[in-house]
């Protein structure tokens, strides 16, 4: 394992590597549980996992600094990481870190992670271009580009290359080594990056170095916004945290709360949540957070857009101040930076991309097309001919109504089932289980499905009904296109839904491509098409932003919020509460041709 609890102050001898390039071996910090590499040789030692026949230490971390934005004042000089591994800090919730935190041997705790994975300053800023990071903070490391480079234990590693991963993502490799040093992280990425592992792994390891009584409590928890998104972290934290040994709950609405406080008194690692069914536990006192010492706010801006702000600060008051935390987001609007200054010390913020713009997946092909809403189910059902049978395919409407209603048309030629906030939990599990397994290869679904579903072999995404947001519009198509697949997605566009037309046509734009005449005539004037013209035809777009930049700095206290009342997890509304937490320093479309007939469907029931 290449983390390893010692309770000794001395080093001591890591398991045997084979893949370690004679004579250099493995040693364990006592103090603090971190590897580092000896060579008998020549007595160097470091933190970078050597490579055969070079014995040099790779550059410092601030060589990086092409990426790296000073903007952030750095932390106070002469602190220590405390003997749980937490960080000491100020009598008002000001942080007293260091930006050069040291090992008992003097060692700076960033040459630990410092540039492993980067073969030269050239490859490392030729990877951040290429890959559209930058990173905003002090004594940042470089990206780890591979999975052998993050000292990670060698089942895990193992594990990633038996599940098709053949490199981190983007996402993954500049927050890997940011997350190992303890610090806290803000990661803006789109959905489909990554993100998930992003945060997973380094709880792993943190569950090495300091993990307790599980009886007790967690020493991990990850919110969530929804049951779909929680359930479906928990199973990447069992699949890739079983040679670890860490058990792993998930606390959610809309089922039996007697299992999962089985769950909880058996002990557990780590706790997935929603926001609300965790605080319903907790006012049972049912379980506690006082142990957790690794916290994770996933989806942030979702959870915010849901109402959910006012049960997170609650949810947070009950952990230890003393704790490091990771907010990821696809999206960084006001309310999103408000809680994350609130909530985070001192932190590091790492993009992937622009985040002054929303972008939609690159290799995701968008057709918008103008129709009149009485012509939606027509086109719907050419659509779905046109494809192969089998193929998954996802159709979003705006209500719970039409969404039945919709799937009751669609059942018998095309296998359709629906997916809404009135479904029990039961029910949606089995038509997900349905829809995976190739079943029900249509699924019709309300925003409950825009995030967190992670099937990744859909092939299309249907925009029956226009989104309430441009933000959601690029959630949607990004169910499909995951994992460095390419995807389609359809989107029907009419008069009611002219308002969003200016920031529709700016995501095509970003990304080069055309746009339907009839959307930029409604943009250019302002909104209204009058009769919508049944031309099936628009430019494919890709990737592009909303309108108005954002600054990427923490401005602002005051955004509004809304929720969606038919996918929300019910607990409870209100408004920002004075109790909490003082904030801390701290297109056209394709010539389908014959498709489009009115051939039986090649679906089976």
């Amino acid at each position: 394992m290449a983390v390893v609890t010692a309770s000794s102050a001395g080093p001591s001898y890591a398991p045997e590597d084979p893949t370690l390039p004679k004579p250099w071996k493995g040693l364990v910090d006592g103090t603090t549980g971190f590897i580092y590499f000896w060579n008998p040789e020549t007595n160097d030692t470091q933190y970078e996992r050597p490579v055969p026949s070079s014995h040099a230490v790779s550059a410092p971390a601030h060589k990086s600094s092409v990426f790296v934005s000073s903007s952030v004042e750095k932390p106070s000089q002469g602190q220590r990481y405390d003997a749980d591994g937490g960080h000491n800090r100020g009598s008002n919730n000001k942080i007293a870190r260091s930006s050069s935190d040291r090992f008992h041997d003097g060692t700076s705790v960033h040459e630990g992670y410092g540039s492993l994975g980067v073969g030269s300053d050239i490859s490392q800023e030729s990877y951040c271009r290429r890959n559209e990071i930058s990173v905003t903070g002090g004594d940042v490391p470089a990206p780890l580009t591979s999975f052998e480079a993050t000292g990670f234990p060698s089942e895990i590693v193992r594990e990633m290359h038996q599940a098709g991963f053949s490199a981190p993502t983007p996402i993954q490799a500049q927050s890997w080594p940011i997350a190992l040093q303890g610090r806290d992280i803000v990661a803006i990425a789109k959905t489909g990056s990554g993100k998930t592992l992003g945060y997973l792994m380094p709880a792993f390891i943190h569950l090495q170095q300091r993990r307790k009584n599980p009886q007790l409590g967690p020493t991990i928890l990850v919110l969530s916004p929804t049951r779909e998104l929680a359930t479906q972290i928990q199973a990447e934290a069992v699949k890739f945290g079983k040679s670890s040994r860490i058990s792993c709950t998930c606390l959610y609405g809309g089922a039996p709360k007697g299992p999962q406080l089985r769950e909880l008194s058996r002990g557990v690692d780590i706790v997935v949540a929603t926001p609300g069914r965790l605080n319903d536990i907790l006012e049972m006192r049912r379980v506690s957070l006082g142990q957790v010492s690794y916290l994770v706010l996933d989806e942030a801006d979702r959870m915010l857009d849901m109402g959910f702000e006012p049960q997170i600060r609650k949810i947070v008051k009950e952990v230890p101040v003393q704790r490091q935390t990771l907010m990821y987001t696809a999206t960084w609007p006001k309310g999103v930076r408000k809680i994350a200054a609130d909530l985070l010390v001192n932190s590091v913020q790492v993009n992937i991309g622009n985040v002054d713009e929303l972008v939609a997946n690159k290799s995701i092909t968008q057709h918008i097309e103008v129709v009149l809403p009485m012509e939606k189910q027509r086109r719907v059902e050419q659509i779905l001919r046109s494809k192969e049978p089998g193929s998954k395919i996802i159709i979003f409407c705006s209500t719970k109504k039409m969404c039945d209603q919709l799937s009751r048309n669609l059942t018998r030629n095309f296998g359709a089932a629906a997916i809404h906030g009135d479904k029990s939990q039961g029910e949606r599990d089995y038509v997900l289980s349905q829809f995976r397994a190739g079943r029900s290869p249509v699924l019709v679904a309300t925003d409950v499905a825009a995030r967190g579903l992670d099937i990744k072999d859909i092939r299309v995404v249907i925009n029956y009904d226009f989104p309430t947001g441009i933000e959601d519009y690029v959630h949607r198509i990004g169910r499909t296109g995951r994992a460095g697949a390419s995807g389609l997605a359809y989107t029907f566009f009419s008069d009611q839904d002219s308002k969003h037309a200016l920031d529709l046509v700016k995501v095509l734009e970003g990304a080069n491509q055309c746009v339907p005449t009839e959307l930029r005539d409604m943009a250019s004037r302002g909104g209204g098409m009058g009769r919508a013209r049944n031309h099936w035809g628009s430019g494919p777009g890709g990737r592009g932003g909303r309108g108005g930049p954002y600054n990427s700095s923490y401005v602002g206290r005051n955004g509004g919020h809304g929720y969606d009342r038919g996918s929300r997890d019910r607990y409870g509304h209100g408004t920002y509460n004075a109790d909490a937490p003082r904030k801390r320093s701290r297109s056209r479309s394709p010539n389908i041709g014959s498709g489009w007939s009115g051939k039986k469907s090649r679906f089976t029931d």
